[in-house]
């Protein structure tokens, strides 16, 4: 590590031991399940998993990044695992934030107060089959306004099912490229919170994150881990 990173994996692990096994970042989340629908299409991307129509099981986790009291807006972020998108056992691991949608604003963290209003972003770029842009999912028209709160989540969820278009954004463009529908599950079922998702770890030949910034990310991710696992 760099002194940069050092200093970024030290903050990240003393957040996480203040909180006490519980991330520095994105601290009290809920996890639900849904699936995530690829359709065919004309246009071909050079990845394999969007080059094919599918259908994949999804494990989501709704949080507030920054951890506020309820009573005020805080960015909110949304976690997707999508299982066996590169095959069995091979998951994808994208990490969103509520950001803007224009050319500069989607790569910036929003705070909101409302949990299915604006977008949700990678926030930093990404590489799909040689194009340079971002991800992002975009809630669909007619879905209720839901809080933040992750308890306010879970309770919409069961009673119907949130729907979002995950796209990919390039210049002033956002291209659709699938559909993610999140259902509440028999909580018996479902993952414990606190799984570990991570987008440099859980890629896809032809879809990954830049390189940019890699570095201060993984030793943030390392730091909070270390701090989790050393706290009272």
């Amino acid at each position: 590590m760099n002194r940069l990173d050092r200093l970024v994996f030290r903050t990240a692990r003393a957040a996480a031991r203040r909180r006490g096994n519980r991330p520095a970042l994105h601290p009290e989340g809920v996890i639900v399940v849904g699936r995530l629908d690829v359709p065919a299409r004309a246009t071909r991307w050079d990845v394999p998993w969007l080059d094919n129509p599918g259908s994949y099981a999804v494990t989501a986790r709704w949080s507030r990044a920054a951890g506020l009291p309820w009573s005020l807006p805080d960015a909110a972020g949304l976690a997707l695992r999508v299982a066996d998108a590169d095959g069995p056992g091979r998951p994808l691991d994208l990490l969103m934030t509520t950001s803007g949608r224009g050319r500069w604003s989607r790569h910036v963290p929003l705070p909101r107060a409302s949990a299915t209003v604006g977008p949700y972003s990678t926030l930093l770029p990404y590489v799909v089959g040689g194009r340079r842009g971002v991800l992002a999912v975009f809630p669909e028209p007619g879905i209720p306004r839901v809080p933040t709160e992750p308890p306010a989540v879970r309770a919409a969820i069961a009673v119907r099912p949130l729907t979002f278009t995950l796209c990919f954004g390039a210049g002033a463009a956002w291209r659709p490229l699938a559909r993610l529908a999140l259902p509440d599950e028999d909580p018996a079922e479902q993952p414990q919170d606190g799984e570990a998702f991570d987008p440099y770890r859980n890629l896809l030949p032809g879809l990954h994150p830049v390189d940019r910034l890699r570095t201060l990310r993984v030793a943030a991710y390392a730091g909070s881990r270390v701090g989790r696992d050393a706290a009272p």
